[in-house]
């Protein structure tokens, strides 16, 4: 049955509030994405090279075992590079890349993987991105707040009406989201290194890394049935 007085009666008033709350958290996750590159003279050299370098990199990432929670290929390419020869095209040259992405737990790792992925020739590390899981406590708990500034609202306009709240109507919940703030730990501006050449054999020096803290949003709304006013 469709409800006919959405704003209540004069013996049973109707009191619409929203919640909000926010948490700045420290992340769970570090993301780093790599790109391997290559180039070769035939087809077959080139595919080879690149097999040889994607399955140096996995080995190097999964060496970190348990701090490792995801590791993915997320693309693969070798495209022929083309030139002009007389009137015609000739193959010139093969380009190959593949793109990784992990996931890591262990922040106390994440400088030096990030700085040995980086030493390797003709690869490129992006991160890392900072992000918190999808079941994470912060989001459980971000909403309850927004629940109970609703309540408290509520509780305060029907306190200066001289009445009390008497049933909850309605709680409706437009989102909770993780809104990271664009820029070191978000993609599309985060930090890139690549390297052109063969590492130097003296190890690179692990970077310092520090953690970007999240912000958590939740927002309810909420309705409620009140005592008449004392007006």
């Amino acid at each position: 049955m469709t409800d006919t007085q959405p704003y209540g009666t004069p013996d049973q008033p109707r009191l619409a509030v929203h919640g909000e709350a926010h948490l700045d958290v420290d992340p769970e996750i570090a993301g780093l994405t790599i790109t391997i590159a290559t180039r070769g003279p035939d087809h077959r050299t080139t595919l080879d090279d690149l097999t040889r370098r994607n399955t140096h990199t996995l080995d190097l990432i999964k060496s970190y075992g348990d701090t490792i929670e995801k590791l993915e290929t997320s693309a693969f390419t070798l495209t022929p590079e083309l030139t002009r020869h007389g009137r015609g095209e000739r193959i010139r040259t093969y380009h190959g890349t593949v793109h990784i992405t992990t996931e890591l737990t262990d922040f106390t790792t994440l400088g030096e993987l990030t700085t040995r992925l980086a030493d390797l020739e003709l690869t490129r590390v992006d991160g890392p991105w900072w992000s918190l899981r999808h079941d994470s406590p912060a989001h459980s708990e971000v909403r309850r707040r927004a629940v109970h500034q609703a309540v408290t609202r509520a509780r305060e306009y029907a306190d200066a009406l001289g009445a009390t709240l008497t049933a909850l109507v309605e709680l409706s919940d437009p989102g909770a989201d993780h809104q990271p703030t664009p820029g070191y730990g978000h993609p599309g501006g985060g930090m890139a290194f690549r390297s052109m050449a063969p590492g130097t054999p003296e190890p690179a020096p692990t970077l310092d890394l520090e953690p970007q803290r999240q912000t958590v949003h939740a927002r309810v709304n909420a309705r409620f049935i009140m005592t008449p006013p004392r007006l």
